[in-house]
């Protein structure tokens, strides 16, 4: 059953005809599935919306908007452009650092706020929500919202919210998968989801120059703290000389946890500019959102994300104490 009362959004979507939707930085499936189906939703009841972010989709994820209706907030060619409207949703986020650009648009509007996320971590946005983080996916909350309004999606919107739920929850490997994420995969087949082809567009269609990345960064895979830790990392060096982009390290921190006895990992990633990304992973019981959280980070409590100012080396170091005081202090309780 659903966890949160949907009646109470019903009103702000019937009083208001102005909409625009945004998510997170370096969107993934979840943040784009879930943005096309509430546009789809909010299309459905009449409204015009749009749909913003701070960064454009990974190549793998084109797919889901091959009419590039979704717009890139990111010069004063695109702040001209920029909807006047009456309510801003957040999906798939509730930080503002990870809204990057969106968020002094969000903070400079009038408009009414509604936030529709599934993660732990959370900043104060003023915003109202609507949040479950027993949730596997945004996407299912986006689903849950549709059958609340007696509305069905097309094909190819079932495709991005059976994308959005299917790679949050690791194609229903991860612990979040549950008897309510089934059933709700289970409805978007009928609406016409193809399994198959979700599958082949988002992980069939790498480039050679991803693969000669990740054959390079894993060979350098380091294993600590008797074995309980991987991590790999993936400098600007490694992008340069093998021709991939940084989106292309995407996943691979999810290899390091397949070693026997890893119960937590991180991959770094040098970005333009010098920052450094972390993308972090763990098992129960542990808890890497509070590790992310500690460099204003933040996401699940098996899989978050953080950043950290370069260089590489000391970020990485704080990054590597902070793990090992996570894993030391569920060790010695």
């Amino acid at each position: 059953m659903p966890q949160i009362d949907w009646t109470l959004l019903h009103p702000i979507l019937q009083q208001h005809n102005s909409f625009l939707i945004t998510s997170h930085v370096r969107p993934d499936a979840d943040a784009l599935g879930s943005e096309l189906g509430l546009r789809f939703i909010l299309q459905s009841l009449g409204k015009t919306v749009s749909i913003w972010n701070g960064s454009g989709p990974p190549a793998n994820l084109e797919f889901m908007d091959p009419e590039h209706t979704i717009r890139q907030y990111t010069s004063s060619a695109a702040k001209a452009d920029l909807p006047t409207v009456e309510v801003i949703i957040i999906v798939d986020t509730s930080a503002w650092q990870q809204l990057g650009a969106m968020s002094d648009v969000i903070r400079n509007s009038s408009a009414r706020r509604v936030i529709i996320d599934h993660h732990v971590s959370a900043d104060r946005l003023e915003a109202v929500e609507f949040r479950d983080i027993e949730a596997a996916a945004t996407g299912e909350l986006i689903c849950e919202l549709a059958d609340s309004l007696d509305i069905r999606f097309d094909h190819s919107t079932a495709n991005f919210l059976y994308a959005a739920i299917a790679t949050d929850t690791g194609w229903f490997r991860f612990p979040s998968t549950t008897a309510r994420t089934m059933r709700i995969t289970s409805s978007l087949l009928e609406q016409g989801a193809t399994p198959h082809e979700v599958y082949q567009r988002i992980h069939e269609q790498n480039s050679l120059m991803r693969l000669r990345l990740a054959g390079r960064v894993l060979s350098r895979a380091v294993s600590e703290s008797d074995g309980r830790m991987v991590w790999i990392q993936a400098d600007k060096q490694d992008l340069d000389e093998t021709g991939a982009v940084a989106a292309d390290t995407e996943g691979l921190v999810n290899e390091c946890l397949t070693v026997a006895g890893a119960q937590a990992a991180f991959i770094a990633v040098e970005l333009q500019g010098g920052a450094i990304k972390f993308s972090l992973r763990c098992r129960s019981p542990h808890n890497v959102a509070a590790v992310a959280e500690k460099f204003s980070g933040g996401g699940h409590t098996l899989a978050s994300g953080c950043r950290l100012p370069g260089p590489m080396n000391t970020a990485v170091g704080r990054v590597r104490e902070a793990m090992q005081a996570m894993l030391n202090s569920a060790h010695n309780p």
